[in-house]
């Protein structure tokens, strides 16, 4: 087959085979291990492989190249710019990542209509011209139907949406764990965040690169290999990390992500908040829509619950598990973990990671005045009191202290 080996298409083509390498790695190891986010992230790889491959190809010859008019021929009828897939995917891939429980439905299908609709018209256009007529009718012959404008524009605003809604997806998330865990602090989901950011570079070079030309810059074939050279970086270092991440993956646990997702989106007169009647549990319509999302006033907090919740940690000291999360709290307490967040968020004016290392933190600063416990050293007392790692536990004394631990030891 036909490939001009010159420095423009030889360099692509260096990232072509990496992308494909790394891809069926993701996928092989998505099947050994069950892991749907491998998966998406394969899939990303090859959308992004394709994506390079009218440049790669073409300074190869297969535009131009006269010496392979079937190789011009399938570059025009074989679709390689996934726009209309690769937002979903991405989107997807965020998901499964931050939730493990989450199962691709029927419904979530419907995202990709788009991009499968794409695809059976390029196969319709190959079909009726290169089989039926045996002519070009449906395509010109002159442009590749992938660069069309309107193609182009709805794949830009495919691409936008669907990287704020991961963006949304993300953010929810980090605001979810340290309302659910103890241990939010370790959970620093580097990864997404580079991820996305590599996506949103990505993004806002295609924005850069439209908007010269919309400004009147004569930015031709040449120029534009440049934009794709970036391009195949950002593949290949997503990639490359991707699957170094896919390695070890952080510890799951289960947690309703669903129940966070939907408190700011149900109705204000909606059931929402529970109140105790002898001992027992009992709906009522007392919730109030505030800062835009389900609050409870804080002279409708049940003061019976917050003395119950002061004892859990006060007496219990239920704090010193390192794995404690808001579920693991409100079933010891025999409540809902809905409920339980809301008299913390609303009594204590804290979220749940915060409200439990202020206990841990307390413990530690205790402990440290004791000469009773001056041979121990200060980690191993942060280590009992429930911290799992010594820089949360030194954001935490510094957050509630404004001191460093050292200070409070005793010599």
């Amino acid at each position: 087959m036909y490939f001009d080996f010159n420095w423009r298409s030889g360099l692509l083509l260096i990232f072509f085979f990496h992308g494909l390498v790394y891809a069926f790695l993701l996928f092989r190891k998505a099947y050994q291990h069950e892991r749907a986010s491998d998966n998406w992230l394969g899939f990303i790889l090859l959308m992004s492989v394709l994506y390079i491959c009218p440049w790669m190809l073409g300074f190869a010859g297969w535009y131009w190249g006269w010496e392979c008019m079937e190789c011009r021929n399938f570059m025009f009828y074989f679709p390689m710019n996934h726009t209309l897939l690769m937002g979903p995917a991405i989107f997807f891939y965020i998901k499964s990542l931050l939730n493990p429980s989450f199962v691709f439905s029927k419904k979530d299908s419907y995202h990709f209509i788009p991009g499968t609709l794409y695809i059976i018209w390029t196969i319709v256009v190959a079909v009726t011209d290169r089989l039926i007529l045996k002519r070009y009718y449906l395509m010109d012959g002159q442009t590749d139907p992938d660069f069309d404008t309107w193609y182009q524009v709805i794949g830009f605003f495919s691409l936008m949406v669907y990287l704020l809604l991961s963006l949304r997806y993300y953010l929810n998330y980090r605001a979810f764990i340290v309302q659910e865990l103890s241990y939010a602090d370790n959970l620093h989901f580097t990864w997404v965040r580079n991820f996305l950011i590599a996506c949103f570079l990505y993004f806002f070079a295609t924005i850069t690169l439209d908007g010269l030309r919309l400004l009147g810059f004569d930015i031709g074939y040449q120029d534009t290999w440049w934009y794709y050279l970036l391009f195949a970086f950002i593949f290949y270092y997503i990639g490359i990390t991707g699957y170094a991440n896919s390695i070890e993956q952080r510890k799951k646990f289960d947690v309703d992500f669903y129940r966070y997702q939907t408190m700011d989106t149900e109705p204000a007169d909606r059931p929402e908040f529970n109140t105790i009647s002898d001992g027992n549990i009992h709906e009522t319509t007392i919730s109030t829509q505030l800062d835009g999302g389900i609050q409870t006033p804080d002279s409708l907090v049940p003061p019976e619950w917050k003395e119950k919740l002061e004892k859990a940690m006060v007496t219990e000291k239920l704090y010193r598990n390192p794995e404690l999360t808001l579920s693991d709290l409100a079933s010891h307490m025999g409540t809902n973990p809905s409920f339980l967040s809301k008299i913390i968020n609303r009594s204590f004016e804290k979220n749940f990671n915060d409200f439990v290392n202020q206990y841990r933190v307390l413990e530690v600063k205790e402990q440290l005045s004791n000469p009773e416990l001056a041979h121990l050293t200060i980690m191993s007392l942060a280590y009992d009191a429930g911290f799992n790692s010594k820089a949360t536990f030194n954001r935490a004394f510094k957050k509630f202290t404004g001191d460093n631990p050292k200070t409070y030891q005793i010599k």
